[in-house]
């Protein structure tokens, strides 16, 4: 679809942001530039979630994107090289317009989200707790939430899993 449909149908929502997410759309950068570029000419905030594996193109930047960077952990399955890359790391926990988000089970989980949170220098940190279900997401917030609040974090439930489960689509 050319940009300029998909930012005709955009601007018809009539919304003040935008969150682009699915997949790793930093993956997509080039085909993402222009629409980031003319919703920012709109006035239209715009947040791109990432899983902080791709460094931002600078126009990304300087259109005022904020990054929502969610890194995946070992409990994920992928290999390190993978799931962690950092110099893209560093670069989005250098912006201020940065939010980090860990999706965790356990202790040993942030005792990673802390390696890789002082490796590259983030200091904006929300942990979630794992879960596609609201027994297992309750079990895992009750285990983590005193460690988090020690560490100085911030925590957060899946609301989205909450509310509609592990519906897609919604």
């Amino acid at each position: 679809m050319p940009v300029s449909t998909v930012l005709e149908r955009l601007l018809a929502l009539q919304v003040g942001l935008v969150v682009i997410s699915g997949g790793e759309p930093l993956n997509q950068q080039k085909r993402l530039v222009p629409l980031v570029e003319a919703l920012a000419g709109h006035g239209v905030e715009i947040e791109i979630e990432t899983n902080g594996t791709r460094i931002p193109d600078p126009r990304l930047i300087a259109a005022g994107v904020r990054f929502n960077v969610s890194p995946k952990l070992s409990h994920a399955g992928d290999s390190v090289e993978k799931r962690i890359v950092p110099a893209a790391l560093e670069r989005l926990a250098a912006m201020p317009s940065s939010t980090f988000k860990f999706v965790c089970r356990d202790s040993a989980d942030l005792d990673e989200v802390s390696g890789v949170v002082a490796a590259a220098g983030i200091t904006s940190v929300w942990v979630m707790p794992e879960g596609q279900n609201g027994t297992d997401i309750d079990r895992h917030i009750r285990q983590l939430a005193d460690e988090v609040v020690d560490r100085g974090w911030n925590i957060t439930t899946r609301l989205h899993t909450l509310v509609w489960g592990h519906k897609r689509g919604v």
